[in-house]
């Protein structure tokens, strides 16, 4: 059997019994008519129990967005929208811990492939290097974690929308979709499939909707977190996908829009767990 294939039990330390309180409000201005789309919305995933309310206002006039699944049971809210201003609250209590997100062939495939912004095939010759002794074990992880840690500066506002794990490996600094970019081209380099993932991550500074990929080790996606700056078991899965291509929070099909106001929340019932990067950690 493909060592992706087999499955193990995770979450030292695991929020399982914890209620997390997430949300979002979101205003933008839509300077020409457009197409909305919003993925800010929990991933309803089997083991978790969501208790949630969404509410999307056109010039103060309450509109019903379309819901569309997609990958990975990311829910994205679908909004035309005229010229105006459109606003959007988002609240939700999570219960539990999610199971394990299943693996199928496609995935497996999908992504080990360079993607837009992780262009593993320029990583190829260096990660080999860096990384291909220590196999597609659970070292790997922590290992790939600690190096793009430990050269990369968090540095709000250092990188473009554009910038890929190139640029920003070149750049030695950025903020979370950068070093999860990194992460997950590395790790496509020496042959571990890997995604970004947005989360919701309480404990989060500055708080914000956060970046964090997923690699496949031993048949679990475990999360990578190469910022630390939030522990991974309390973090809850909105959307999934090969990069933030896939992942944001918020685009546009034809018009103009400006992002005019955002805040986000998300805390934990009690204490915020402990997290080590030598820990293996599923989302939950």
């Amino acid at each position: 059997m493909p060592a992706w294939k087999r499955r193990t039990a995770t979450n030292e330390g695991s929020t399982s019994g914890a209620s997390r309180r997430v949300g979002v409000e979101i205003e933008v201005e839509v300077t020409e008519p457009a197409v909305l789309d919003f993925q800010i919305a929990v991933s309803r995933q089997p083991g978790i129990d969501v208790s949630e309310s969404l509410t999307i206002k056109h010039n103060g006039k309450a509109v019903e967005p379309r819901e569309i699944i997609g990958a990975h049971q990311t829910r994205i809210h679908v909004v035309p929208a005229d010229k105006g201003t459109v606003t959007l609250s988002y609240d939700a209590t999570v219960l539990g811990h999610a199971d394990p997100d299943p693996v199928t062939d496609i995935d497996a495939i999908t992504y080990l492939r360079p993607s837009r912004y992780a262009e593993a095939d320029k990583f190829f010759g260096f990660a080999a290097t860096e990384f291909q002794q220590y196999g597609t074990s659970v070292t790997l992880l922590e290992k790939v974690s600690s190096w793009v840690g430990t050269r990369l500066n968090y540095v709000p506002g250092s990188s473009d929308p554009i910038d890929g794990a190139a640029d920003t490996l070149l750049a030695g600094a950025g903020v979370c979709r950068d070093y999860a970019h990194l992460v997950i081209a590395l790790l496509r380099a020496v042959h571990v499939p890997a995604r970004l993932v947005a989360v919701y991550a309480p404990g989060c500074q500055p708080m914000d909707f956060h970046a964090v990929a997923e690699a496949l080790i031993d048949g679990v996606w475990q999360v990578v977190d190469a910022t630390c700056l939030a522990p991974r078991q309390s973090m809850v899965r909105i959307a999934t996908g090969r990069d933030a291509a896939d992942t944001a929070f918020l685009d546009n099909h034809g018009g103009a829009i400006n992002l005019q106001n955002m805040s986000v929340t998300a805390v934990v019932d009690g204490e915020l767990p402990k997290d080590s990067v030598e820990q293996l950690v599923s989302l939950g």
